[in-house]
């Protein structure tokens, strides 16, 4: 990783890519990263919320690098904004290539999480 090129937001999640989440040519698929990215949210906005969220939409997400089998994908949250009943998190996906001894920034996205009350409505998040 260059100075000039840091995650935004907070370490969220690490994991390793293995071969199950691979195609034959060893590239991670796509939706494995993006499920990945997901939790991270999962993990961020429930903390913040203080209780249940869910998914409400991904968007703006575009993968600029792949991710290799034997990479520890590292998920970064950085929440945006908190709605009345939502939370929009930035999310970072980054691959820490331990062979070449760099990490590199392959996918980000805008991840909007929305709060629900016990009964799985939408309910207020809470002041911080």
């Amino acid at each position: 990783m260059t100075d000039a090129a840091k995650p935004r937001g907070e370490l969220t999640l690490r994991t390793l890519a293995m071969p199950g989440d691979a195609n034959p040519a060893g590239d991670i698929f796509g939706g494995w990263v993006m499920a990945q990215m997901d939790l991270a949210s999962g993990i961020r906005a429930t903390e913040r919320a203080r209780g249940r969220v869910v998914t409400a939409a991904v968007k703006e997400m575009a993968f600029e690098l792949p991710v290799k089998i034997g990479d520890t994908l590292s998920v970064y949250t950085d929440i945006d904004r908190v709605g009345r009943t939502s939370i929009t998190l930035i999310v970072e996906a980054w691959a820490h290539r331990a062979r070449y001894a760099k990490m590199e920034k392959v996918t980000a996205g805008t991840f909007i999480m929305v709060a629900l009350d016990e009964d799985g409505k939408p309910k207020q998040v809470p002041e911080a």
